[in-house]
């Protein structure tokens, strides 16, 4: 049994959900205290992907980072790098996917919190860099780690986008999932059920890790 998909499905979602943790901060931080209509406006936009057909995010990602797209060209031509059909173009796709899930948990934990604190650490001369990372952030890690590890498992699952950016060539840019599909085609139930029932098993160990924060938070 190849465990080449395994460590593919990995580190994409990994370095994926590295990127959109800050990302995912970041945005629902500044957008959590812009205007209604702005914020309304912006919802929309970044949570698009969320309700897209995973397929149809991977038709607009190569439109956009194709090879004769013009992004894609500037890319191949300045840098010998391409922006599909190779492991890392996976990283785009998944970003892109599990977004969405990552800022709407941020936005609600940011929303959730009580204004007065942060009020009261200037009127005790804290800076707002201070007030964010020893104040705000301690008081909304259960909703951003919950939305981290969410994230995290959704991208180890994502298979729409991925395929159709990334493509499927073992030991190149196989991951679990186009993996299960390949072998369902070839007939091979057996080493398909054994990928499915890994990945059940990451997946339910990430819900349970999720369970335990919040548990552990209810209890503080």
């Amino acid at each position: 049994m190849d465990l080449f998909p395994l460590w593919n499905s990995l580190r994409i979602a990994g370095i994926s959900t590295v990127i959109i943790f800050f990302l995912g901060i970041v945005s629902a931080y500044y957008i959590a205290r812009l205007p209604r209509i702005c914020k309304g406006v912006l919802d929309v936009v970044l949570t698009l992907p969320l309700v897209l057909p995973p397929t149809v995010v991977g038709f607009l990602l190569l439109r956009l980072l194709g090879p004769r797209r013009p992004l894609g060209i500037f890319f191949l031509e300045h840098f010998s790098l391409r922006l599909t059909m190779t492991w890392t173009s996976a990283i785009s796709a998944t970003s892109v996917v599990i977004f969405p899930l990552m800022y709407r948990t941020c936005r609600g934990a940011f929303e959730s919190f009580d204004e007065s604190l942060a009020d009261a650490g200037r009127t005790l001369g804290l800076s707002n860099t201070y007030i964010f990372w020893h104040i705000r952030m301690p008081y909304c890690r259960s909703g951003i780690l919950a939305g981290t590890v969410l994230s995290f498992a959704r991208a180890l699952g994502e298979y729409g986008a991925t395929s159709m950016i990334a493509g499927y060539t073992p030991g190149r840019t196989a991951t679990i999932s186009t993996t299960v599909y390949q072998l369902w085609r070839t007939n091979d139930d057996a080493l398909a059920f054994r990928w499915v029932m890994v990945n059940m098993g990451i997946s339910f160990v990430v819900l349970l890790a999720v369970n335990m924060l919040e548990k552990r938070e209810r209890r503080r």
